[in-house]
């Protein structure tokens, strides 16, 4: 027979879970109508989008394009696939302005490891990871906020850079998407932690991700000059801050939803997370040389 003790449990534990879930989905409605912009989001994209017009002007010029309309025809070339004789031009402009390339972070420009999140190759390239980034920033942020958004963009960003100068030595690196790979990794774990909230158990949603997740690492088998071991760290260790750093809310003794999970309950394990992600890029370092 049924242990009628483990099914009170059971019943309650869900009830948490539901509970725990439509806070989080509410939480957004509470704040005040500038809290309410995804301001970490959207600041991230304009800031990319203006990089990458700067990088792409750069470019077009140094082979040769003075006025705007050559500009803009030069850039509309390479919307698609770099050309030919645009792409020493190019890897030239992205270094300058911080690719990831290993001999130079051995050299000690560390900064390579964070400036690659916001640099990119093409216009198909940067307008594919910012559509990205707005379709699930936008909805991240509405349940994290401003704070733990950034958070969870700039180490898992990070860390995809420092997986990508391990494993993939001779690529030079640019790209958001290992950071929005991170963020894939943080909602499927705030998904999963709340399964018992979806019908059939959040499995149908799980199936969805992952099969998102497949497509996105498989196109980057079948494409040239895709970072996927990037991804790869992007997405891991966007499931270790998931697990971390996304809501989880439980009543306190007087019954009201708190969220456990806010930095000013975990900002110890934010601060560890920083320096273990330091002492990821100083093993990489360390044992690339």
């Amino acid at each position: 027979m049924n242990d009628p003790q483990h099914i009170d449990r059971a019943v309650q534990h869900t009830l948490n879970v539901q509970r725990s879930y439509q806070a989080a989905l509410s939480r957004y409605h509470t704040r005040s109508r500038l809290a309410r912009i995804s301001w970490g989001t959207w600041i991230i994209v304009l800031g990319t989008t203006l990089l990458w017009c700067i990088t792409a002007t750069q470019a077009a010029q140094a082979v040769g394009a003075h006025s705007l309309t050559a500009i803009i025809t030069q850039i509309s070339h390479n919307a698609i696939n770099t050309q030919a004789n645009s792409d020493n031009s190019l890897t030239t402009v992205l270094l300058r302005y911080g690719a990831k390339e290993n001999s130079l972070l051995e050299q000690g420009q560390y900064w390579r490891f964070i400036l690659p999140i916001f640099l990119h190759v093409n216009l198909l390239h940067v307008g594919l990871n910012m559509l990205n980034l707005l379709a699930l920033g936008l909805f991240i942020e509405r349940l994290v906020g401003h704070i733990r958004l950034v958070l969870i963009y700039l180490i898992t960003g990070i860390i995809s850079t420092i997986t990508s100068f391990w494993f993939a030595p001779a690529v030079i690196s640019v790209g958001a998407s290992g950071a929005i790979f991170g963020l894939v990794g943080a909602y499927c774990i705030f998904i999963l932690v709340h399964r018992r909230a979806f019908p059939y158990g959040g499995l149908f949603t799980l199936l969805w991700l992952l099969l998102v997740i497949g497509l996105n690492l498989g196109i980057g088998l079948v494409l040239p000059n895709v970072d996927n071991y990037a991804h790869l760290g992007g997405l891991i260790s966007g499931f270790w801050l998931g697990w971390c750093f996304m809501p989880l809310y439980r009543a306190d003794k007087e019954q009201k939803l708190n969220d456990i999970h806010q930095l000013r309950h975990r900002w110890p394990l934010a601060l560890l997370t920083i320096l273990g992600t330091l002492l990821f890029a100083v093993l990489a370092l360390h044992l690339g040389n």
